[in-house]
């Protein structure tokens, strides 16, 4: 009985209509209704839930409207995913009923290219599975495509330059043993996950200050000093937090300043696609520099694909250290990437202009408020708040006790400085971000 399927529907204090086409929808996010089902009909389904025909009509016209349903003349009612919500950038995470949480910057799969993908890999599984599963530095299928579109981008590089990793951060860890520096430069503020890898390897940090505005030059200088012989981790590409662009100057004097100091610089990549000006391009690489990247940020963080593009010889001496196994992704997931590298100039499209559409949205909000100033950053994934007369732990702190998972400056610091900053991402739809938005004024009136 369908009734089975919709257990616990009726929630006190909620319409009946309501909470039914809040228990469909749940229902078919978590599997219980597939998309295809057919519902009985409207006075049977009044009959097996013990309500009146009216309460259902109610419901699934709500249900039709959003596009959970669909109704042919004769056929009935079948159950699909609204489109908008199998193609739209943020996770459903983001924006529950009770919690807003943004503490990760992160997307949804988009739906019909990764099943369709799954499905083709699937299909052209059978020499795969034939194999031993031990992919070594990566498919070479998957090797070539990435090899292929950084020749495009205008750093020509072969397939043996490349090794899979099972994501960016598994590809920074691998790097990072390898290596074993005993100073690193790094940006601050740099993206969390970043500074946690840096400090559990025992490598000493040594900061250098980004803003909006980008890279502050003397410390440039200073920190490539204080690290010779070491590495540096950057993000010159709509750096995470502050969305900064590193302009091509800098770029060169990052690479005369390692080779000066012998800092190997290690350039992640993470962001690079999400270019949010009117004419996205790619910028030069920094001369000489080892380059991570992902899928994570522009198609889907569970389909754990990232690489490292460096040196022939140092993948060779990658692939002979003990742990590059661990960090080197099953052979089916590769396989479903190489079904969806070649389609994501068609998806960067939508999710630029998504993001874009967002981004834009949420500054409009937030701007002409003297709590706080920001730049539009010209890509990437947040706005990188500066707020004016309270701490940014305070207005977090604050946000939190009214549903808002938000993460303060600090949280992004090598040295436990930027108090007075708030990381906020425009990764949630419009109607998000204003709830975001009256969260962060009472919070700050609190």
């Amino acid at each position: 009985m369908f009734a089975n399927v919709l257990t616990g529907w009726r929630r006190p204090g909620v319409p009946l209509a309501e909470a039914l086409a809040r228990a469909v929808r749940e229902a078919v996010l978590d599997g219980r209704l597939r998309v295809g089902d057919r519902l009985p009909s409207e006075r049977r389904l009044a009959a097996e839930l013990g309500v009146s025909r009216g309460t259902i009509v109610a419901a699934f016209s709500a249900l039709r409207e959003e596009g959970w349903l669909v109704t042919g003349r004769g056929s009935g009612s079948g159950v699909r995913l609204p489109r908008d919500l199998g193609e739209r950038y943020a996770p459903l995470s983001v924006d529950g009923q009770d919690i807003l949480d943004l503490r990760r910057a992160v997307p949804a799969a988009p739906r019909s290219i990764v099943t369709e993908a799954v499905t083709r890999a699937l299909g052209r599984s059978a020499r795969l599975l034939l194999e031993s599963g031990e992919s070594g530095a990566g498919l070479p299928e998957l090797r070539e495509l990435i090899a292929r579109r950084h020749t495009a981008e205008g750093l020509a590089t072969r397939p043996e330059q490349v090794l899979v990793t099972s994501g960016a951060r598994a590809a920074l860890a691998l790097l990072v043993a390898h290596l074993a520096p005993r100073r690193t430069v790094v940006e601050n503020p740099a993206f969390f996950d970043t500074l946690a890898t840096l400090r559990r390897s025992g490598t000493r940090l040594v900061p250098v200050r980004v803003t909006t505005r980008g890279w502050d030059p003397g410390q440039l200088t200073t920190a490539f000093r204080e690290a010779a012989g070491g590495i540096a981790v950057l993000v010159p590409d709509f750096q995470n937090p502050t969305g900064a662009l590193m302009e091509s100057d800098v770029r060169r004097e990052v690479a005369e300043l390692a080779a000066r100091h012998r800092v190997t610089v290690i350039v992640d990549e993470t962001t690079s696609d999400l270019d949010l000006r009117d004419h996205p391009a790619p910028e030069p690489r920094v001369p000489r520099s080892i380059t991570i990247g992902s899928l994570s940020k522009s198609v889907w963080g569970g389909l754990r694909i990232g690489w490292i593009r460096g040196p022939a010889e140092l993948v060779r001496a990658l692939l002979l250290n003990p742990v590059s196994g661990l960090h080197t992704p099953p052979p089916m997931e590769q396989l479903v990437a190489c079904e969806i590298i070649p389609l994501l100039g068609e998806l960067l499209v939508r999710r630029r202009a998504e993001l874009r559409h967002q981004r834009d949205h949420l500054a409009a909000a937030l701007g002409g408020d003297d709590r706080w100033t920001f730049s539009l950053p010209p890509g990437g994934l947040t706005l990188w708040l500066r707020l004016n007369g309270v701490s940014g732990e305070t207005v977090a702190r604050r946000a939190a006790e009214a549903g808002l998972n938000l993460l303060p400056g600090p949280a992004f610091s090598p040295d436990g400085t930027l108090t007075d900053r708030l990381r906020v991402p425009y990764t949630a739809p419009a109607e998000t971000l204003d709830r975001v938005v009256e969260h962060l004024r009472r919070a700050y009136r609190s």
